[in-house]
């Protein structure tokens, strides 16, 4: 009888766990039927908006040397990566030729005087003949025609005078553009820079007839550079001046360099129909590590929030699919949402719930949240796992992302 006893219990508890065990078979299966949602929590964090962009490094200021006279070089006095300093002496052309106009000049000019000197002397004479004759006109001693006579040749004695002075003025002017000429021969440079290129040779012509050549490329103070980047129309809006910048070079591919946008141009860049604009970036360049030509990986701080209420910016991607038989959550996922963005949060029924929120500064991993959340909110930001076709009325589940900072 005992022995009855004990297996029907054994039986009793064998069969009720038996029954537990398909319960929560059931329970996980219908649990498991609902999609899976990965999330992530609306938290605080730093958000940079930037702009990429490629650029080349450039001196703040070059200047071509060129010659305004034409003649062999006779002397170089600067080379490559030579510091000049304003007025300094880059190199010389034959200066006779223009020495000998200069002696010329200076001749004419002393010629020019002499007769100034003459024809004053002459005039002088012919302005007392005007007044003797007059005297005897007077006395009835000469006739009219002989005062007549007087008074022309005084008239033209004044002006060959006159003259005379003219012709100096002119054989100064000669005399002036020969020694300009001659000062043109020493080529020096206009800024305080340095060579940074030099066309030019001991014993080479230059002709400067048509077009003035080029003998010398200066550079102004290398110590302050500037990066010229070419920027996509789809980016200038909201590039300004004043804004931050970082770059790198090939040159030296692990240091960081930083400069300020100085200058935003208007004029469009058209390249096989794409547009960019030029930016100009004001950098430091104390210990002359950056050389012209170099190109340069832009990247502009067009914004920057220090402790943004923020969301990773898949949240905004995000769309559920649309569970059958739940009419409501589809047509919320086509709707527009109310702030120009919507993220979708696990609601208290634990089904996805459209919010709408207006989204500020974003960069490549999160968004900023200006309105319709609140940190520690939970907003879904992927589709873990689909649910089947065939469920219905099954709770999603939610699974928390791994946070990211």
């Amino acid at each position: 009888m005992i022995g009855c006893m004990r297996r029907l219990a054994l039986a009793l508890v064998l069969a009720a766990l038996a029954g537990v065990a398909y319960l929560m078979l059931g329970w996980t299966r219908r649990s498991g039927d609902g999609p899976d949602y990965v999330t992530a929590t609306v938290d605080r964090g730093p958000i940079t908006a930037t702009v990429a962009a490629t650029g080349t490094l450039n001196p703040v200021t070059t200047v071509q040397v060129g010659t305004y006279v034409s003649g062999p070089i006779q002397g170089i006095f600067a080379d490559f990566n030579t510091p000049v300093h304003r007025g300094e002496l880059l190199a010389r052309i034959d200066p006779r030729p223009f020495q000998v106009k200069v002696d010329d000049a200076t001749a004419a000019l002393a010629n020019a005087r002499a007769r100034l000197e003459k024809d004053r002397a002459d005039a002088a004479l012919k302005r007392i003949t005007l007044a003797r004759t007059r005297s005897l006109r007077a006395g009835g001693i000469v006739a009219t025609s002989d005062l007549d006579l007087a008074v022309s040749q005084e008239r033209q004695a004044r002006a060959q005078v006159a003259l005379d002075e003219a012709d100096i003025q002119s054989a100064q002017a000669k005399l002036e553009e020969a020694r300009v000429n001659l000062a043109y021969t020493d080529i020096t440079s206009p800024v305080d820079g340095v060579v940074v290129a030099r066309n030019v040779a001991v014993g080479q012509t230059v002709a400067a007839t048509f077009q003035t050549p080029t003998l010398f490329l200066v550079a102004g103070d290398l110590t302050k550079m500037a990066v010229d980047a070419s920027v996509s129309e789809s980016d200038i809006g909201v590039v300004a001046t004043g804004q931050d910048v970082s770059f790198t070079v090939d040159a030296f591919p692990a240091d960081t360099f930083h400069g300020r946008v100085e200058q935003v141009r208007n004029a469009p860049v058209t390249v096989q129909n794409v547009v960019t604009y030029d930016v100009l970036v004001g950098v430091e360049n104390r210990e002359l590590r950056l050389k012209p030509g170099m190109t340069a990986n832009v990247t502009i701080t067009t914004a920057s929030r220090p402790d943004a209420l923020r969301v990773p910016t898949s949240a905004l991607r995000f769309r559920p699919p649309a569970v059958a038989g739940d009419s409501g959550a589809a047509a919320a996922a086509d709707a527009p949402a109310e702030g120009g963005a919507r993220v979708w949060v696990a609601g208290t029924d634990d089904r996805p719930r459209p919010v709408g929120i207006t989204a500020g500064v974003a960069d490549d991993r999160f968004t900023e949240v200006t309105a319709g959340l609140r940190e520690g909110d939970r907003v879904i930001t992927a589709l873990r796992r689909s649910a089947p076709a065939a469920a219905t009325g099954n709770a999603p589940s939610f699974a928390p992302a791994r946070r990211a900072h």
